[in-house]
C-alpha cells in the first residue's frame, strides 16, 4: 500500500479529483439490482424512496510518464437539509501508479437538474478558497493517494431552485449518472469519526502504521447556515437553430432571433410578407409560453458594415416596427418595449472565409422574455416557432451500461458514438476518442472546420467544436450545450482530452437540447468525424 501526496489545485479538488472518464461503463448494478433494458423498454414510473444507492461508476485516470490507471467512484448519498444539498461518494484507485505526476482531464463534479437546466457545483469556502467537506490537510491543496484502498469524499453544493426528486451527475469518473435520488432530511448523516491521525502523522505525512483494507476517514468542515451560494448555481444554455429563426436559453431567461435577411429589404425597416409570416409563429410560441403581463424586449441588430450612428439608427427603426406587428398579435396583455444595439453584439465572426454567412446571421431581430424554469411541452397547437419549443421530459432512471452505435474514424483516430440519453429537457451523449496506433496521438479535436458556415462562434470552439445535432424531417440544428453563471461568463461542459495512448478509450460527454418525445433517432455532426446519421435516443 502507497501513500503519496500530489500537487493539485484547489479546483481539482473541488471535484472529489477530477479524473478521467476514460473507459465505458460496464456490468454496473441497476438501482433495483436487476439487469434494465439498454434501450429503457418497460422502465415503471418510480419516486426517489423507491431507488436504493449507491451507485457505481468505473474510469481511468491520466498518469504522466507511467500507464493510465482504472479508478473505481461509488456514489453512496445525496442528502437535502433544505439550505444545502450533501454528496457522499467514495475513491478508489484500483491500480498501483507506476508514474510521476497524475493529469485531470475531464468536466468538473456537477449536479444538474435535467428538467430546468440548473447546475450546481461545490460550494468553496471563500476563505481557503478550497471545497467545505472533507479535507486532508487544512489549509492545503495537496491530496493523498492511497491505490487500492477506498476514501470516502463529501461535498456541499447549492439547493436547486426547486424541490427535485432526482439529480443528474456529471463529470470526474462518472461521466453521466442519471436518477441519483435526494433525500430530504432534517439533519445530514453525520460522517465518521476521523481516523487518518491513526495511521499517518498530519505533520509529515509519514504512515506510522498499516492501512486499514476498508477505508480511510479524513475530518470534514461543513458549510455554515446562511452562506451565499449564487455563485455556484450556473445555468445550461441550449441554442437550437432553424433556416427563420434560432432560439437561446439559459436559466429563466430565453431569446427568440428572427433572422433579418427573411425579414427586411436592403436599407429598409418594414418588415417583408415573408417577415409578418414569421413574426405571426413568433407571437404563437410567446403566447404559447409566457404568461401575462412578461415583459418582452425587442432588440434589433445589424452586422458591422457602414457607420455605426447609421448602423444604430436602422436597429432601433426594425426592432420598433417589429413591436407594431407584435402589438397586433399579442394585444394589451404583454409589455413591450424596444432598442436598438447596432453592431456592438455580433454572434459569429466577420472577416473571415464565410463572411456573408456571418453577417447574415449578426443582421437578426430579437424577442428577450423570461419563462418558467421547469415549463414543459405546450399541447395548445403547432403553429409556432419550432425552433421555439423546448421538450421537457421526466429525469432519466439510472443505467447499468450502454454499448456503442457505431465507430468512425477520422486520420489515426476512432470515434465510439453511444447512444444518446434523454434525461429531462436535454440529449446526453458519450462518445469515445481511441488511438488506434501503437504510439501516444495528440489529438486536435477542436472542429471549427466542420461547423455551419456563419455559425454562432461561441457554440464551435473545445473539444466538442463544430459537434451538432440535426432533426429528421424539419431541419432543425441543435448545438453543444454551454454552460452559464449569473455574470454570464461560460464554461465548457465537456471532457478535456490530453495525450491518448494506444488503445485506451477516453470518453466524452456531449449535452444537446433535447427534441419531441416523438424523435427516436438524430443525425450527428461529430466536427472533423463526419455526419453519422440514424444516432438512437434512448
Amino acid at each position: 500500500m502507497s501513500q503519496r501526496a500530489l500537487g493539485v489545485t484547489s479546483a481539482v479538488l473541488a471535484l472529489s479529483m477530477a479524473l478521467s472518464s476514460c473507459g465505458l461503463i460496464r456490468d454496473l448494478t441497476s438501482a433495483e439490482g436487476e439487469e434494465e433494458s439498454p434501450t429503457g423498454e418497460n422502465v415503471e414510473e418510480v419516486s426517489a424512496e423507491d431507488i436504493e444507492l449507491p451507485f457505481v461508476r468505473t474510469g481511468r485516470m491520466f498518469v504522466e510518464g507511467g500507464n493510465d490507471v482504472a479508478v473505481e467512484m461509488t456514489i453512496d448519498t445525496l442528502e437535502h437539509n433544505g439550505e444545502y444539498l450533501m454528496l457522499d461518494l467514495s475513491l478508489n484507485i484500483l491500480e498501483f501508479i507506476t508514474g510521476e505526476e497524475l493529469k485531470f482531464a475531464s468536466a468538473p463534479l456537477r449536479l444538474v437538474d435535467p428538467v430546468s437546466g440548473e447546475v450546481l457545483e461545490p460550494i468553496t469556502s471563500e476563505e481557503h478558497g478550497e471545497p467545505y467537506g472533507t479535507y486532508f490537510i487544512e489549509g492545503s491543496d495537496l491530496g493523498p493517494i492511497h491505490e487500492t484502498l477506498p476514501q470516502p469524499i463529501r461535498r456541499y453544493f447549492p439547493a436547486p431552485s426547486e424541490d427535485v426528486e432526482f439529480l443528474t451527475l456529471t463529470g470526474a469518473t462518472a461521466g453521466h449518472v442519471p436518477g441519483i435520488p435526494v433525500s430530504y432530511v432534517d439533519e445530514f448523516t453525520p460522517l465518521p469519526e476521523p481516523d487518518i491521525h491513526d495511521y499517518i502523522d498530519p505533520e509529515t505525512w509519514v504512515i506510522i502504521r498499516d492501512l486499514p483494507e476498508d477505508e480511510i476517514v479524513y475530518p470534514e468542515t461543513p458549510p455554515e447556515p446562511g452562506l451565499e451560494t449564487d455563485g455556484f448555481v450556473m445555468s445550461m444554455e441550449s441554442f437550437v437553430d432553424s433556416p427563420t429563426a434560432s432560439t437561446t436559453r439559459a436559466g429563466d431567461e430565453e431569446i427568440i432571433a428572427l433572422h433579418a435577411d427573411n425579414m427586411f429589404e436592403f436599407d429598409e425597416s418594414d418588415p417583408t410578407d415573408e417577415a409578418v409570416d414569421t413574426i405571426q409563429e413568433a407571437a404563437q410560441s410567446m403566447r404559447e409560453n409566457l404568461g401575462e403581463g412578461t415583459e418582452i424586449t425587442i432588440i434589433g441588430h445589424t452586422d458591422g458594415k457602414g457607420a455605426d450612428d447609421y448602423n444604430q439608427d436602422l436597429s432601433q427603426e426594425r426592432a420598433e416596427a417589429v413591436r407594431d406587428l407584435l402589438e397586433e398579435e399579442l394585444g394589451a396583455d404583454f409589455t413591450l418595449t424596444t432598442e436598438g444595439r447596432g453592431s456592438d453584439e455580433p454572434v459569429a465572426e466577420e472577416g473571415r472565409n464565410d463572411d456573408e454567412e456571418a453577417r447574415a446571421r449578426n443582421r437578426r431581430v430579437e424577442f428577450q422574455y423570461e419563462v418558467p424554469m421547469a415549463d414543459t411541452d405546450s399541447e395548445e397547437g403547432d403553429s409556432g416557432l419550432d425552433a421555439a419549443k423546448r421538450h421537457v421530459g421526466p429525469p432519466a432512471p439510472y443505467f447499468e451500461e450502454l454499448d456503442p452505435f457505431t465507430t468512425v474514424t477520422h486520420e489515426d483516430l476512432d470515434l465510439n458514438v453511444y447512444p444518446m440519453v434523454r434525461d429531462g429537457a436535454y440529449l446526453f451523449q458519450m462518445v469515445g476518442f481511441q488511438n488506434s496506433t501503437l504510439s501516444d496521438l495528440e489529438a486536435d479535436l477542436e472542429g471549427d472546420e466542420a461547423s455551419l458556415p456563419g455559425s454562432p462562434q461561441q457554440y464551435t470552439e473545445g473539444t466538442m467544436g463544430g459537434f451538432r445535432l440535426e432533426e429528421p424531417g424539419n431541419g432543425l440544428i441543435r448545438y453543444v450545450i454551454r454552460i452559464r453563471d449569473g455574470e454570464g461568463e461560460y464554461e465548457d461542459f465537456a471532457d478535456e482530452i490530453f495525450t491518448l495512448s494506444p488503445g485506451e478509450e477516453y470518453l466524452a460527454l456531449s449535452v444537446f437540447p433535447a427534441p419531441g418525445p416523438e424523435v427516436e433517432e438524430m443525425t450527428l455532426y461529430a466536427g472533423a468525424f463526419g455526419e453519422i446519421p440514424g444516432v438512437p435516443v434512448q
